[in-house]
């Protein structure tokens, strides 16, 4: 495997780190209006990602910088089609940020529900438009001959990428649901559950059919056959499934355990539907950027990647240290689960 290519998967691994971390704190956010009965289990929810989602959101910036170094092309091209989404997305993270300190400058329920929505529009919105812009790369964008981005903001929107930001935002709801039953306890735990359980059938639904269109579009925009990425599709609705399984079960590991290889199969099948291009045109395919055309010297690509071996293992060491620690419930007394 040349280097280009080492540095697309390690942009897709970036990815799916980042889907499977922040997709569950993204999940807790969406739920804050809907499952604490007062401001104590809402101040729970918010202590059961309030150690991790800064630390979480160090995958997207290393993804963009990532991106930035390896692939130049692909970044100015990808920020200048998807801007005005990209600033969308930077605002609902802001909003979202704020909601996690302003929230308790004060004690007045009126403030603390405006940033509790706050939260929870910034979890659903940045959540919706990540799904819509990774699957545009698919799609396809209007690019001219130039490799430049020329279309308008509307562009972005159509059936099967609106279908993708609704079934990224119903599994990251489901992935957060079940990363409360191994956080919290007491009657939390039980809506925790309860949640879990209606939203698994909602996005085991949405998530098979997004990741079988998702195959589908590889073959009719980008002039992909069926096979590799029916493989990560099919991994993906299976672990799905599974986590159906167990959220009724109530096994709360496994269920955890299969929403997170479901979120990754997500971006595995995109970023395998995409390959060897990086973005698909709409306009005209030959103007399609490809993983050689947009990437960087060889020798960039090679020092990145002795930066990368040494400092990548200490990130994940540290933040795994980080969950250890924070792994304790939250939450009402703990009791026997009934959930």
């Amino acid at each position: 495997m040349d280097l280009q290519n080492l540095w697309f998967g390690l942009i897709a691994v970036l990815w799916s780190g980042y889907f499977l971390l922040e997709g569950f704190d993204f999940g807790v956010g969406m739920l804050l209006p809907f499952l604490p009965r007062d401001d104590d289990e809402r101040g729970a929810m918010f202590a059961s990602i309030g150690p991790v989602w800064d630390g979480n959101e160090v995958w997207l910036v290393t993804a963009g910088g990532a991106t930035f170094a390896a692939f130049p092309a692909w970044y100015a091209t990808m920020f200048s089609g998807l801007y005005i989404a990209l600033l969308a997305v930077l605002v609902f993270l802001i909003i979202r940020v704020i909601s996690f300190e302003w929230r308790t400058k004060s004690e007045r329920p009126g403030w603390r529900r405006v940033w509790l929505w706050a939260n929870a529009v910034g979890s659903f919105g940045a959540a919706f438009i990540w799904g819509v812009g990774l699957a545009n790369l698919l799609y396809g964008i209007p690019i001219n001959s130039s490799g430049d981005f020329d279309g308008s903001f509307w562009d972005l929107f159509n059936a099967y990428t609106v279908f993708a930001g609704l079934a990224v935002v119903s599994i990251f709801a489901f992935h957060g649901a079940s990363f409360l039953t191994l956080r919290t306890q007491g009657d939390l735990l039980d809506r925790a559950g309860r949640a879990a359980r209606r939203l698994s059938l909602v996005a085991a639904a949405l998530g098979t059919v997004f990741l079988i269109w998702t195959v589908v579009v590889a073959g009719d925009r980008n002039d992909k056959g069926v096979f590799p990425p029916v493989l990560p599709a099919v991994i993906g609705i299976a672990a799905l499934g599974l986590a159906v399984v167990f959220a009724h079960r109530r096994s709360q590991i496994w269920a955890f355990a299969m929403t997170g290889l479901g979120t990754i199969a997500v971006v595995v099948t995109l970023f395998t539907s995409l390959f060897p291009r990086v973005m698909v045109s709409s306009t005209d395919f030959a103007n399609s950027l490809t993983v050689s055309s947009s990437a960087s010297a060889h020798y960039t690509l090679a020092v990145m990647s002795i930066v990368a071996l040494i400092f990548v293992p200490l990130v994940l060491v540290y933040q795994g240290w980080t969950y250890h620690v924070f792994r304790q419930r939250v939450g009402g007394p703990q009791r026997e689960q009934t959930y």
